[in-house]
């Protein structure tokens, strides 16, 4: 079973605040698009086009979007203007529901599969260490127990940041300090959630981007050293994104793709961006499930992914 129950209602308003910047603009220009029409029309379709990309969703998967609205219109002949929320949301929400068929994100704690190894991916400054921290704590509240491994070993900062994390919560640190060897942090990491018996052991990993190559030769040698206690490990290998830097961080996902196999994603810092539709385009663009949404600082403002709360979230006109 899930981790995580689903959205209780202080979740759900919170994801509502958290998408109103995004929701604010993508409404207001969808209204000026088809204030005066009666059908949507290739001209509301061009405008639609320029407003999607302009809420970062992207050019590709803007053009997924498109292309099926064209072909319900083509379908169903007339479709009124009154109606395009409602078509945009479909579409919207059956391009997620292909990245992730069960539409909640959850993480499943499969059978022989303890420890559940996740290993934590992303730039410098896109709040990777601090999902890690809040990660830890839900589980821990949960009553699973978690390992942490510090081997983001080239920032002194991320290893003090997790450091901390650990001892709000209550859980255990492995860490060797600064610039020692990575793959051998999460060796100990691992072989410590065996010795305890721990449900979940969560491994950060370094940021840079400079040097492809040792990037992906760095997360090689951390999958290798893991596999010797876990073969099947990493069970996940999720990937933090900084929500308000639109299209950069479809970059920043991009260029990870090609260092290691990503299998998730954690968008942060959804609240006061006006860039939501990136959790779309990058879902779209790599394949890959969203799993994660942050819309706030608090521990529990990370949020499982739930594709239709989202999108319903999204696409809700009413007032706040």
């Amino acid at each position: 079973m899930g981790f995580f129950d689903f959205f209780s209602k202080e979740k759900k308003e919170k994801l509502d605040q958290g998408l109103t910047k995004t929701k604010e603009s993508l409404f207001s220009k969808i209204t000026k698009a088809v204030v005066g029409k009666d059908k949507v029309d290739e001209e509301v379709l061009d405008e639609l086009e320029e407003i999607l990309i302009g809420a970062d969703v992207g050019i590709q998967t803007t053009v997924k979007i498109i292309k099926a609205i064209e072909e319900r219109v083509a379908k169903d002949k007339y479709l009124g203007a009154s109606e395009l929320d409602i078509i945009l949301k479909e579409e919207v929400e059956k391009l997620l529901l292909t990245k992730d068929k069960a539409g909640t994100g959850a993480l499943e704690l499969l059978p022989g599969t303890a420890p559940y190894v996740i290993m934590v991916v992303g730039v410098n400054g896109v709040g990777k260490t601090t999902t890690i921290g809040k990660l830890a704590s839900q589980f821990h509240r949960m009553d699973k127990k978690v390992v942490l491994g510090a081997a983001d070993t080239f920032r002194a900062a991320a290893v003090e940041q997790l450091k901390l994390w650990g001892a709000r919560t209550g859980v255990p640190v492995i860490e060797h300090g600064m610039n020692t060897d990575p793959a051998s942090v999460a060796f100990d990491a691992v072989k410590k959630a065996k010795e305890i018996g721990a449900d979940v052991v969560i491994i950060d990993t370094a940021g840079r981007l400079h040097n492809k190559v040792g990037l992906m030769n760095e997360l090689t040698k951390i999958k290798r050293v893991i596999q010797k206690f876990i073969p099947e490990a990493p069970h996940e290998v999720l990937l933090v994104l900084d929500g308000s830097t639109g299209q950069n961080a479809l970059t920043q996902a991009q260029e990870f793709s090609k260092a290691t196999d990503i299998t998730a994603l954690a968008i942060t810092k959804l609240d006061g961006t006006a860039k939501g539709g990136v959790v779309i385009g990058i879902s779209d663009q790599l394949s890959v499930p969203v799993k994660y949404i942050g819309v706030g600082e608090k521990i529990d403002d990370l949020q499982l992914f739930n594709t239709k709360e989202f999108v319903d979230s999204l696409f809700s006109r009413e007032k706040k």
